[in-house]
């Protein structure tokens, strides 16, 4: 998607992602593009029908999660595409860990039991259940790769006050519960998601996607406890399967690493896993919608 402005439009950016667009300055229209990125590079092909799903699914999320707390989302215009309120930004992303798995396993598999100022308990297994869920925050970098930090951290740079950190605290594990119960009706569990939060004055508000497969992990309830005490893999719907796949080609994203070639098959199954999200998720049929760029910008056009 490469249209090029709407009226009264103030700003554009192109995100790993999405491209966004704002309109009057306190107006975002939210592109939700078939890019796909990991280890905070975006990946040299698109897959198809991924910005459908994303946009759909986060808009389902936020439409279940909204008496939760305030988000920025006032309608979407067409499948891959959300019009809501431009909130200014925290730059932290509020990262909510229930379960032992990906970066949390990485660090400790390493022998490191603390994550972001946040003890984890020893003697887990990977994917082991947290006694309960975890916030591990990352900073919200621009450009290049999103980094840990602690509550402490957060509050002396001052990218969140104690007060602020407290709401956003709560709103996130209050959102993760809510998370994983749609998740359990789908016979799924929600691992581990991230939030991000702005503010219109002095209200905050939840911003972006929630509980997509790009910014959570799921695994199937069913069989879990078996494989976790047989020591086998999880079967899981998340991106995870993407890091995996770069990581045994050699890629994570580190300066000089090739980007693995990625084949036409590898894209249909990526694609295909992103469907299968969506419809275990949210237990309807995807329904892929292709429209034209003239199509989009009228459909946007008639909500603004």
């Amino acid at each position: 998607m490469a249209i090029q402005s709407f009226p009264h439009q103030t700003s554009f950016y192109s995100g790993k992602v999405r491209d966004v667009y704002t309109i009057n300055n306190d107006v975002l229209v939210m592109i939700a593009s078939d890019r796909i990125s990991a280890f905070d590079v975006i990946l040299p092909k698109t897959i198809p029908f991924k910005g459908q799903v994303l946009n759909q699914i986060a808009a389902f999320m936020l439409n279940q999660t909204k008496n939760i707390c305030p988000n920025w989302l006032i309608n979407t215009p067409a499948p891959n595409v959300s019009i809501g309120k431009k909130c200014n930004p925290f730059k932290i992303e509020m990262v909510v860990r229930g379960n032992l798995t990906g970066h949390s396993w990485r660090t400790y598999s390493r022998g490191k039991y603390t994550l972001c100022g946040v003890e984890m308990p020893i003697g887990l297994k990977e994917n082991d259940f947290f006694p309960s869920p975890i916030i591990t925050p990352t900073t919200k970098a621009a450009k290049g790769h999103d980094e840990d930090i602690s509550k402490d951290e957060i509050i002396k740079q001052g990218l969140a006050t104690k007060s602020e950190w407290d709401i956003l605290a709560n709103y996130s594990l209050s959102l993760f519960e809510k998370g994983k119960q749609l998740a359990a009706e789908r016979g799924l569990i929600l691992a581990d998601t991230k939030y991000e939060f702005g503010k219109i004055g002095d209200t905050i508000y939840l911003m972006d996607e929630i509980h997509t497969p790009d910014s959570s992990r799921y695994f199937y309830s069913e069989g879990f406890e078996e494989r976790q005490f047989k020591g086998e893999r999880q079967k899981q719907l998340s991106k995870e399967f993407v890091r995996e796949w770069l990581i045994a080609n050699d890629f994570m994203g580190k300066e000089g690493q090739e980007i693995p070639e990625m084949s036409n098959e590898w894209i249909d199954t990526i694609s295909n896993r992103y469907i299968e999200l969506f419809e275990r998720v949210i237990g309807e049929k995807f329904s892929p919608i292709t429209l034209s760029e003239k199509e989009t910008y009228e459909l946007v056009l008639s909500q603004l």
